[in-house]
Formats: C-alpha cells, sequence, structure tokens
C-alpha cells in the first residue's frame, strides 16, 4: 500500500520541477492546498442533500402551489392485460408490425395502440410539481454560488489579469474564501452524483454522469496541485448560465409563456458566449499558453488541460442542442421536444381521448410551445 501511495503522490507528476510536498505543507505563516481537505466534501455533500429535500418540501413546494401548479402526473392508460404485457415483457416501442398485430386482436385502430403505450410510458413520468421543485433548488443553489463567486472574485488580481493565476506558483497560499468556494463546489458536484439517480431522469443521463465525473475530478485535481486561482475562473464562469436556465425551466413549469421565452433567451446567449467564447479565448489561453510561458509544462499540466478540453467538448455539445432549439423555434414557431428532454414522449396528439377505430386528428403541443422543450432538460453547466 505505501508503495502505491509513493507512486500515486509522485511529486514529478503532481508539482513543477524542483518542488516537493514538503515546500506546500501549511504553517502558520501560509495555508496551502491539503489532499485530506477533500474529506470535507462528502459531509458536507450529505448535509447539501438534506438542506435540499427540506428545501423542496417546505420552501419549493408551497411556492410551487401558490404558482396553481398541480402534483397531477401524466394521463393514465386505461388498463389492458394484452397491451401490458407486450409493454412489459416485450417492447415499449412496438414496431408497425407488431402494432398492426395488435389492432387485429384488440380490433383497435393503430393510433390509439400507440396512443396507449405512449401514456403508459408517461405513467412514470414526475409530475410538473416534482419538476419545480427540482428546478427551484438548483435555480436557488446557482444563484447563491455564482453571487458568491462573483463577489469573491472581483476582489482577486487574477480576475483582472490571468497572468496572477502563475506568479508564484505553486506557492501561493489559501485564503478562507478560496477553501470555502472550492469545498462548496466539490460538495454540491457529489450530491449532484448521488441525487442523479434519484432525480429525473433523462434521455442525457450518461452525458451528464460523465459531466458530473469529470467536474469532480477536475476540481480535487487543481485543488491537489494548486491551480485553484485558475479553477475559481472556470467554476464561476460556468455558473453564471445555470440560474439563468432553472429561472426559465420554472417559468415554464408555471406557465409563464413570456417570461420563458425571455429567460431562454437569455440563457442561451450567455452560454454561448460564456462557454464557445469566453472560456477558450479567456481560461484555455492562461491554462495552455500563460501558464506554459510563466511555469512550463509537467506531466499533471497536461492532465489538467485535458480535463479542461473535455470540458469544452461537452460545452459545444450542449450549444448543439441550444442552437437546434433555436432554429427549430424559429423555422416552426413552436418547438414541442428536443433530444435531451424529460418531457412526455407524446406527439402532438391529445393524449385523452380514448381508444377507438375513428380517432379525431386535432392536435395539442401539451402545453408547450416556444422553447419549453428545451427548458424541460437537465442543466447545462460544468453545473454545470
Amino acid at each position: 500500500m505505501a508503495g502505491i501511495l509513493a507512486w500515486f503522490w509522485n511529486e514529478r507528476f503532481w508539482l513543477p520541477h524542483n518542488v516537493t510536498w514538503a515546500d506546500l505543507k501549511s504553517t502558520e505563516e501560509a495555508t496551502f492546498p491539503q489532499a485530506e481537505d477533500l474529506y470535507l466534501a462528502f459531509p458536507l455533500a450529505f448535509c447539501i442533500f438534506m438542506v435540499r429535500l427540506l428545501f423542496e418540501r417546505f420552501v419549493a413546494k408551497p411556492c410551487a402551489i401558490a404558482l396553481n401548479i398541480q402534483a397531477n402526473g401524466p394521463q393514465i392508460a386505461q388498463p389492458n392485460a394484452i397491451l401490458e404485457k407486450v409493454f412489459t415483457a416485450i417492447t415499449k416501442h412496438p414496431d408497425e408490425k407488431r402494432l398492426e398485430g395488435l389492432s387485429k386482436q384488440l380490433d383497435w385502430d393503430v393510433r390509439s395502440i400507440q396512443r396507449w403505450f405512449r401514456q403508459r410510458c408517461n405513467q412514470e413520468k414526475p409530475s410538473t410539481l416534482r419538476k419545480f421543485c427540482e428546478s427551484m433548488w438548483r435555480f436557488s443553489f446557482s444563484l447563491y454560488v455564482f453571487t458568491y463567486g462573483v463577489r469573491f472574485l472581483k476582489k482577486t488580481p487574477w480576475l483582472w489579469n490571468t497572468r496572477h493565476c502563475w506568479y508564484n506558483y505553486p506557492y501561493q497560499p489559501l485564503t478562507t474564501d478560496l477553501h470555502y468556494y472550492y469545498i462548496l463546489e466539490l460538495s454540491f458536484y457529489w450530491s449532484l452524483m448521488f441525487s442523479q439517480f434519484t432525480d429525473i431522469k433523462r434521455k442525457d443521463f450518461g452525458i451528464m454522469f460523465l459531466h458530473h465525473l469529470v467536474a469532480i475530478f477536475l476540481i480535487s485535481f487543481s485543488y491537489v496541485n494548486n491551480m485553484a486561482r485558475v479553477g475559481t475562473l472556470v467554476l464561476c464562469l460556468h455558473d453564471s448560465a445555470d440560474v439563468l436556465l432553472e429561472a426559465a425551466k420554472m417559468a415554464n413549469y408555471a406557465k409563464f409563456q413570456k417570461i420563458c421565452d425571455l429567460l431562454f433567451v437569455m440563457f442561451a446567449m450567455v452560454f454561448i458566449t460564456t462557454r464557445l467564447g469566453i472560456f477558450p479565448l479567456w481560461v484555455l489561453n492562461t491554462t495552455l499558453f500563460e501558464s506554459w510561458e510563466i511555469v512550463g509544462p509537467y506531466p499533471s499540466w497536461w492532465v489538467f488541460n485535458l480535463l479542461l478540453l473535455l470540458i469544452q467538448g461537452l460545452n459545444c455539445f450542449w450549444s448543439y442542442l441550444i442552437v437546434k432549439i433555436a432554429c427549430k423555434a424559429i423555422s416552426k414557431g413552436k418547438v414541442s421536444k428536443d433530444d435531451r428532454s424529460d418531457i412526455e414522449s407524446s406527439s402532438d396528439e391529445e393524449d385523452s381521448e380514448p381508444p377507438g377505430k375513428n380517432p379525431h386528428t386535432a392536435t395539442t403541443t401539451n402545453g408547450t410551445s416556444g422553447t419549453n422543450g428545451y427548458l424541460l432538460t437537465g442543466s447545462c453547466s460544468v453545473d454545470d
């Protein structure tokens, strides 16, 4: 075990040339990041999760009720033993051949059978009330941590000149504000990591799981080798759009359509500007080029930048989804759903119609219009 630990904490990997772990031991004169500090994130993540449960029950739920958001879930499919057996044992999405066979067996038209499967899939989906509560919690926490980050960073020299991220590196003392900000962000991502398995399931579960893993690893990694200054820039920049996204989702659930659309436009502008403009031109520029010039590369420097480039790849993916939704909204005037949406998987048909041979052809958008399809998705942050 001692050999493994010695290999893992090899100074020549983690630290610049001629720097040792002994040089970064905290003293009475200066405090430096210590790897054991990261253990604080686990009890704090549990506390954040418990605060979330209390917040959603005693704050978010009363707010939702005051906004007339009901706890009613999707419409229940009428009981049918044959279709239930197909749904549970064979497929949730029958092909055309199977639909035709079921149509003859039940004497139902194909569209009614499709509607039944759609309603059956929607039965297990969360209510609007639950989604509102989740979004309100994320909005509140994101607003707090982003506000704290801005207030902290505006007093630091590296916000105004990123070269200060590398001057005297790695002998940069750890301040109380920086330590709190870093551990709070790490704890939040750990809480998301665990709660993701109980939260509303979305189609981009795998992408978000990867995002949380990379974020946790990146925060922990940059803390251990004292790249915390540039890490605060990454965190604050990626938190900036999350507040608008969650606010837009809450407006959508409350059916404040004009506010929802306005907030989505603001979110899209902030997201694309920060993730595809400021992040590569400001943050990646300092981590790749200014740090090379002032400190020089070493093994963990390469790993850190590779992780940042992976984050940038995720940013490009989510920006593509945002642009895709925006283009659909412009060309069609409405968007009912998006590739990562947790919206019910129904088409535009009204699901309240009973099965029969001649269903009505009237359509509706399930209460979604404008940009709502996107706004029902999960958070895009390194959240983000």
